[in-house]
């Protein structure tokens, strides 16, 4: 029999039914987790209420929420019981307990500390998907010497309402932070596709136009103005990646950006990223890692040798992997100059049947191309020497 069943009284179903819709009207963990308290300690006309919330082994108090106490008994109690005495006892017997005529002791709810004077206890679980979440704690019946068996059904009831009010805010909160995830997702995306390349337009357009400007003091004006959009633009990709960095822990696209976001005081600048195709999908395992320590070598290379403003990252997964590294610096040079460490890339991509290729981007800098063809990393492979 369900404890909705071993309740007679029509007063008190109508009341514990008013507490159950209070409960479900919350979608905020924090707030249904104090209903539950106020709620039942309305129900039951107990001076104080506590909720412990549990470790995930079950056995000890992870919170410890309380009502009806002022600020001293707060501070005595404390912010979180050892869950020893009482508190124990419910803990280690996950089954309701009342007691009455009870004398507190220093250590009877749980704390050495000094807590108000307990005469009357109530303890229920309180239990999400058959596991016990916490325990609804109630003292000091107001209208009688002790609690009932009447109150201890009616908090059985609360509790189990409670449980599903529970787990129905913790659904609600990952919704909402997959809902979070996905505009701050959008988000990057508008301001990479839309608002940076209107940016560098304009950019490019203040530059035209100076050029067509005869007085000194406008052309200075105009150079200002091209500083602070270049400004704006690099502030701009910083918020793109500090977004990007919060959106996903897996696969090959965030390693890349941690990456990035790591070498960052060896660029002196924020680079423009890119993916295309199904990168997090095929790109797992030794292949990832061979992307990344080549990636790294190319960054590096471009820290310490190129003087660029900008840098161009584009990693793209069709029939082949293909990662692409250009920036707007002093060109190729020496290729052949060891600090350049080619060999290191090339070693990589013809041990997994790829190859490299160095050329001059679009802003005449460096365009290295590291590409190779997908499904060819062997478990057992380690990086090239």
């Amino acid at each position: 029999m369900q404890p909705f069943d071993r309740i007679d009284d029509p007063v008190k179903l109508r009341r514990l039914v008013q507490a159950i819709l209070i409960l479900d009207a919350e979608l905020h963990l924090p707030v249904v987790l104090r209903r539950i308290i106020e709620e039942a300690v309305d129900l039951v006309d107990a001076q104080y209420g506590a909720l412990g919330v549990l470790t995930e082994d079950g056995r000890a108090l992870d919170q410890f929420l309380t009502v009806g106490l002022n600020n001293e008994e707060e501070q005595a109690i404390g912010p979180r019981p050892t869950g020893r005495g009482v508190l124990g006892t419910l803990i280690a017997d996950d089954k309701p307990l009342r007691l009455a005529n009870i004398a507190t002791s220093p250590d009877s709810f749980g704390t050495p500390a000094h807590h108000p004077t307990m005469t009357s206890f109530l303890g229920v679980p309180v239990r999400v998907h058959g596991e016990v979440y916490g325990n609804l704690y109630l003292t000091n019946k107001t209208t009688a010497e002790e609690f009932s068996k009447d109150d201890e059904e009616l908090v059985l009831a609360l509790a189990m309402a409670a449980g599903i009010a529970i787990e129905n805010a913790r659904l609600h909160g990952l919704v909402r932070d997959r809902a979070l995830t996905e505009d701050r997702d959008r988000i990057a995306r508008d301001l990479h596709d839309s608002v940076i390349q209107r940016l560098f337009a304009i950019g490019l357009s203040l530059q035209g136009t100076a050029r067509l400007v005869e007085r000194p003091e406008a052309v200075m004006r105009i150079g200002e103005a091209i500083d602070k959009l270049d400004e704006t633009i690099r502030q701009l990709r910083k918020a793109i990646f500090d977004i990007e960095l919060t959106i996903n822990k897996e696969g090959l696209h965030p390693k890349v950006l941690d990456l990035v976001h790591e070498l960052r005081p060896v660029l002196g600048l924020y680079p423009q990223v890119s993916f295309s195709g199904p990168v997090d999908k095929v790109v797992t395992g030794q292949l990832s890692e061979e992307v990344l320590a080549v990636l790294r070598e190319a960054l590096t290379n471009v820290g310490k040798h190129a003087r660029a403003t900008q840098v161009v990252i584009m990693i793209a997964a069709g029939e082949e992997l293909r990662l692409v590294v250009a920036d707007d610096g002093d060109g190729m040079g020496d290729v052949t100059a060891a600090g350049l460490g080619l060999k290191n890339l090339r070693q990589r991509a013809e041990r997994l049947g790829g190859s490299v290729e160095l050329g001059t981007s679009r802003e005449g800098g460096t365009r290295l191309t590291w590409h190779v063809p997908l499904g060819t990393v062997e478990a057992g492979a380690g990086p090239a020497a």
